[in-house]
């Protein structure tokens, strides 16, 4: 699925993990805007193709994961967002296994991030499983597998030593902690947005952007700014 093997991807500062295409930019793409302006290498990991995304029964499911794809890069290009990493795993059927598990560690090591970015596992109720399962198998393999050699040692003949992750951001959390500051982005996580037509196309997006925007205003309450991303915040502490 990816051009260059783990072990020839650059440092980043921060990797956002997703389930799915266009996950990222409901969650972040504000936050992941205003760092790329400020210098932080961003790297997107795609966990599914999205190819169960629809209401069409006449779009064929592997039709779909390349329209997909072709909108995430898309996405990624309007944010600054230069690798993303397509895992290719079947929409709806992510499972908290060695497999994924392993794959989450591998760009883990391969990027070396400070701040991992995915979905709060912990949201009750009503949550996409592939958003749960996302989100407690990169809390685990952030740690301790990710950070500890004996785990996975057949990454290290791949020259994919351990490391240490600082902390983690989840969006759609219930208990949110961390505010990022998106006023001046707020339309580029629009535009970024804009690129998934599959998704938000048509006459779904001004009602999807007025969604948005009180979300980013009430996020921002009481702050110094107008309008915020939220996340729940956690510090790796060993």
């Amino acid at each position: 699925m990816n051009s260059k093997k783990a072990e020839e991807y650059a440092k980043k500062d921060i990797v956002v993990i997703s389930p799915h295409p266009d996950d990222s930019e409901f969650g972040a793409a504000g936050s992941v805007a205003r760092w790329v302006k400020e210098g932080k290498e961003v790297a997107y990991v795609i966990c599914t193709g999205g190819e169960k995304g629809t209401s069409d029964p006449n779009i064929k499911p592997e039709e779909l994961a390349q329209t997909r794809r072709k909108e995430q890069l898309a996405a990624a290009r309007v944010l600054g967002v230069k690798d993303v990493i397509f895992l290719g795993y079947e929409d709806q059927t992510l499972e908290d296994n060695h497999e994924f598990r392993k794959e989450i560690v591998r760009w883990i090591r391969a990027f070396r991030p400070e701040t991992l970015i995915t979905a709060d596992p912990y949201r009750r109720y009503v949550w996409h499983r592939d958003h749960r399962i996302t989100g407690q198998v990169v809390l685990d393999a952030a740690f301790p597998y990710a950070r500890d050699h004996l785990s996975y040692p057949d990454l290290l003949e791949e020259g994919l030593e351990p490391h240490k992750v600082k902390e983690i951001l989840l969006w759609a959390s219930e208990d949110p902690d961390y505010y990022s500051d998106i006023t001046a982005t707020f339309e580029t996580k629009l535009e970024a947005l804009r690129c998934h037509e599959s998704q938000v196309g048509g006459h779904h997006f001004p009602a999807i952007e007025q969604w948005l925007r009180q979300r980013a205003e009430n996020c921002a309450k009481e702050k110094e700014y107008a309008l915020a991303e939220e996340f729940h915040r956690v510090e790796i502490p060993w």
